[in-house]
């Protein structure tokens, strides 16, 4: 008998230490998935608030910064419900939804033409980088049901017009430096990118028109410009052969 209840409780030990066992187990990986879940909440919500204050770089409309305060604030919800005891996630949701509550979509937007091109390189990477990160959170949030169809249509119609400009107007400011430090050959590559871009965008207005008169003006000029230099060369060329051959076949002197 006494054997019995010591084995009994032997496999009953071995029960709940399986048992136990499982639920910490099961624990472990809700936490890891808890985890892993805060990380990209984190990411999403660094992402957004990185994008609305670059928006001294990048102009964005009223409609694209409502856009972005709603990811703003149904990330840090989500991170709420996951770190419920974290204070400053809670304050920074309500700083959040007031910003909500106070926006005006009727607001004027920045518009394209107002855009000035940072002087540095790296910073009009960064530009063209912001641009298509916007693109991207844009076209994501419509998958997700949070913004109408309109919407997106309009934005990244916007956005890629704007991405146009940048790169047109940088590569005409390239190409007119270039043309001041005499190197013609790269001025006639990068007004020939920015024709190529102004060509195949499906949003011809007046901008691209007038934009694609003065390029093709400025090939036309640098294309006369390399024709007289290639006149010059070869005349000073033929000049300095014509040279040669006259002290080759000149008297020579007695000494």
């Amino acid at each position: 008998m006494l054997v019995t209840l010591i084995i009994t409780l032997i496999i009953a030990l071995v029960i709940i230490a399986v048992i136990v066992s499982a639920i910490q187990q099961h624990k472990e990986r809700l936490a890891t998935l808890k985890r892993a879940e805060y990380s990209k909440l984190r990411a999403v919500l660094e992402d957004s608030e990185e994008l609305l204050v670059n928006s001294a770089n990048v102009p964005l409309s009223p409609a694209i910064s409502q856009m972005l305060l709603k990811r703003i604030a149904f990330t840090l919800r989500a991170m709420v419900e996951l770190e419920p005891g974290a204070r400053d996630l809670k304050q920074r949701l309500q700083e959040t939804e007031s910003q909500l509550n106070n926006s005006n979509t009727d607001s004027s937007s920045n518009s394209a033409e107002s855009v000035t091109l940072p002087d540095n390189d790296q910073q009009l990477i960064g530009m063209i980088k912001g641009i298509k990160r916007l693109r991207t959170v844009l076209r994501g949030e419509h998958a997700r049901g949070n913004i109408d169809t309109q919407m997106v249509i309009q934005e990244d119609r916007r956005l890629e017009v704007l991405q146009l400009r940048i790169n047109v107007e940088s590569q005409i400011k390239r190409g007119n430096q270039a043309r001041t430090n005499n190197m013609l050959g790269s001025a006639r590559q990068y007004f020939e990118k920015a024709l190529t871009a102004l060509t195949n965008t499906p949003h011809q207005d007046d901008y691209t028109s007038t934009r694609k008169s003065e390029v093709m003006q400025a090939l036309e000029d640098i294309a006369t410009q390399l024709k007289e230099g290639n006149v010059r060369d070869r005349e000073k060329k033929e000049e300095k052969e014509n040279k040669d051959l006259d002290e080759l076949f000149a008297p020579k002197r007695k000494w």
